[in-house]
C-alpha cells in the first residue's frame, strides 16, 4: 500500500479502506436439518401427515407480520415477476418517488429458490418421513434507510426454516457516521471523492469492526420477522448469523479523474499481463514455493479477467470463489477483496470454544466472531494486491527493452555454441509472434507449440507434411524467444510461460502498436 502511495505521491491525495458490501445470513441451524425439524414437529405435536398444514398457516402468520408495518404506513408492497430485477434500483425509485428519507420504504415480494422441507413416503421403512430439498418459495425484500446503517434490505423466506439475509453498505454507513461527526465530504455512488479529515473518516470506518452486531442484526430480524420466535411455537430458536460474503475495498484519491486517466490504463495491463496465477494466489493468501511456481498439489481454480462496466474497465483474480479486483470510479482507484469461501484462508487464533487455549493457524470462520480477522486477511490482499500494481511506474523506454534484444543471443541448451539473431519488436514477423505468446488466455496454464500454430496460422494445413513445416517453425521461433530471455520452458512438459521481463516487453509492445500516430508525436514534442 505504502509503495503505491510513494510511486503516485504526487496525484493521490489518500487511501481509505474499509468494508464496501456486507452480506449476513441468519439460520435457525437446530432447524437446518430433517432432524431437527422432526424435534419442532413433535414439541408441537404436529403429525407428518399434517406438515403441510401446519407450515402452511406459519407461513400466513410471518408473512402477515411481516407486512404489518408497511401496511399500518401505508408504504408499498409490490409483487416481482421476475428474480432477476435489480431490487434495489426499484426500492430507491420508490424512495425518490414517495420522498422517503427514513424508514421503511418498501417490501417487495418475489418468488426465489431455497432449500426448505418436504413430507415423502418411504418405501424401504414404509412410513412418511421429513427430507430437505431445494424447492421455490415466496421472500420478502425490505428496504429501509436504518438509523445507524444508511439505506440497505433484509429478505427472509417465508417456507420453513425461515432464513433470513441482511445486505448493508460500510460505505453507506460511514456516510451516516461522518454526517453525525461534522466531517464534509463529496460522495459519487458508494464511494467518496473528497473528505475534509480523511485520518478522521478511517477511524469511523475503523469502530464499524467494533459494533454491536448482535444487537444491529437482532434489530433488522425484529422488524422483518416480528412474529419470531412465537411462530415456532413450543420449542422457539434463535438466530445465528454468519458472514455470507465480505466486500473489503481500498480506495486511493486521485486529485482529478484526469490524472487518474494517465494511469489507469497502464495499471489494466500490467494487472492482465504480469500477474500469473502465483502472483493471483500470493495476493489472495495463498502460500507460494520458493520457485515462484504454483504448488503442485494446488486442486482449485484460478482465473482472471477483465470487464467494461458503465464506469469503466475493471480487472478481476479469483482464487476458488474469493477474489480481488481493481476498477475506477470516477477520481477513485478502487482495490477490492471479496471473501465467499472463508475457509481458504487461515488466521491466528484459538480453537472454537476454548479462548483461553493455545493459539494456531486455523481456517477462518464465517461467523461474526471472526468478521474483524476477515478484515485483516483482506486489506492484506489489498495491500499484496497495490504494491504490485506500483511496479507499473516504470520509466524505461521501449528502445532501451529492445536494445538488448536486438543483437543476437546464445541458443539455450547444452551442446554447440550458437548464437540466434536479433529481435526486430516493432517487425510484422516478431511482433505477432510477441503479441500470440503474450494473450490473456495463456498467462495461467502456458503456451504450446500448437497454439502458436493456430494463431500464426489461421488457414489449416493442406496436408502432413505443410502441418509439420508449421510446427518446426514455431519451435524455431519460441527457441530464439527463449534465447532473449522472454520465455522459459515449464520442466516436464510442452508448455512455456512468458517470463517478467517478456511481460514488460510484450506490453510495451501492444502499448506502442495501440499508440496512434497524434499520440506518438505528442509525446515526442
Amino acid at each position: 500500500m505504502n509503495a503505491f502511495l510513494l510511486r503516485h505521491a504526487d496525484s493521490v491525495t489518500g487511501v481509505l479502506s474499509g468494508f464496501d458490501r456486507l452480506v449476513f445470513r441468519g439460520h435457525l441451524r437446530a432447524l437446518s436439518y430433517p432432524h431437527g425439524m422432526d424435534c419442532l414437529l413433535s414439541a408441537n405435536r404436529i403429525l407428518l401427515k399434517d406438515f403441510s398444514q401446519y407450515a402452511q398457516r406459519a407461513t400466513d402468520t410471518l408473512v402477515e407480520a411481516s407486512l404489518a408495518q408497511a401496511l399500518a404506513r401505508g408504504r408499498e408492497v409490490r409483487y416481482l415477476d421476475s428474480c432477476n430485477l435489480r431490487k434495489e434500483d426499484v426500492a430507491r425509485q420508490i424512495a425518490l418517488r414517495d420522498g422517503i428519507t427514513d424508514g421503511l420504504v418498501c417490501v417487495l415480494k418475489c418468488v426465489e429458490p431455497c432449500l426448505s422441507f418436504e413430507v415423502h413416503k418411504s418405501r424401504e421403512r414404509r412410513r412418511l418421513e421429513i427430507r430437505s430439498r431445494q424447492r421455490k418459495c415466496l421472500h420478502l425484500y425490505h428496504y429501509f434507510f436504518h438509523p445507524v446503517l444508511g439505506f440497505m434490505h433484509a429478505r427472509i423466506q417465508t417456507w420453513f426454516p425461515f432464513a433470513v439475509q441482511v445486505c448493508l453498505n460500510g460505505r453507506e454507513w460511514l456516510a451516516g457516521m461522518m454526517d453525525a461527526a461534522g466531517i464534509g465530504y463529496v460522495r459519487h455512488d458508494n464511494c467518496f471523492s473528497a473528505i475534509d479529515d480523511l485520518a478522521a473518516a478511517q477511524d469511523l470506518f475503523d469502530q464499524q469492526l467494533r459494533a454491536d452486531w448482535p444487537g444491529l442484526l437482532g434489530g433488522v430480524l425484529a422488524q422483518v420477522h416480528p412474529a419470531h420466535p412465537e411462530v415456532l411455537g413450543a420449542l422457539p430458536h434463535r438466530y445465528y448469523f454468519s458472514v455470507h460474503q465480505s466486500e473489503w475495498a481500498s480506495d486511493f484519491t486521485f486529485k482529478s479523474r484526469e490524472c487518474l486517466l494517465q494511469v489507469y490504463s497502464h495499471l489494466l495491463r500490467h494487472a492482465l499481463l504480469a500477474f500469473d496465477s502465483a502472483s493471483v494466489m500470493r495476493f489472495l493468501g495463498r502460500a507460494v514455493p520458493q520457485s515462484g511456481r504454483v504448488n503442485g498439489h494446488f486442486q482449485g481454480q484460478v482465473h482472471s479477467d477483465s470487464r467494461r462496466r458503465q464506469e469503466g474497465v475493471r480487472v478481476k483474480h479469483t482464487v476458488n470463489g474469493n477474489s480481488v479486483k481493481v476498477y475506477d470510479k470516477g477520481s477513485v482507484l478502487r482495490v477490492e477483496t471479496t471473501i465467499n469461501e472463508a475457509h481458504e484462508f487461515k488466521v491466528y487464533r484459538t480453537k472454537e470454544g476454548e479462548p483461553q487455549g493455545e493459539k494456531d493457524w486455523r481456517v477462518l470462520r464465517k461467523g461474526i466472531a471472526d468478521l474483524h480477522r476477515g478484515a485483516e486477511v483482506s486489506q492484506g490482499c489489498n495491500t499484496r494486491y497495490a504494491e504490485a500494481l506500483a511496479a507499473v511506474s516504470e520509466k524505461t523506454s521501449l528502445g532501451e527493452l529492445a536494445g538488448p534484444m536486438s543483437r543476437p543471443a546464445l541458443a539455450p541448451g547444452g551442446g554447440k555454441r550458437r548464437y540466434l539473431r536479433g529481435l526486430n519488436l516493432l517487425s510484422q514477423q516478431d511482433g505477432t509472434l510477441l503479441a500470440a505468446v503474450g494473450r490473456g488466455e495463456f498467462a495461467i496454464n502456458g503456451v504450446r507449440n500448437r497454439d502458436v500454430v493456430r494463431l500464426l496460422y489461421p488457414a489449416r494445413a493442406r496436408d502432413e507434411p505443410e502441418r509439420r513445416r508449421r510446427a518446426g517453425r514455431v519451435t524455431r521461433q519460441l527457441r530464439l524467444l527463449r534465447a532473449h530471455g522472454l520465455l522459459h520452458k515449464v520442466p516436464k512438459s510442452h508448455r512455456y510461460q512468458v517470463s517478467r521481463q517478456g511481460r514488460k516487453v510484450i506490453a510495451a509492445l501492444l502499448a506502442a502498436r495501440d499508440a496512434d500516430v497524434e499520440t506518438l508525436t505528442a509525446q515526442a514534442v
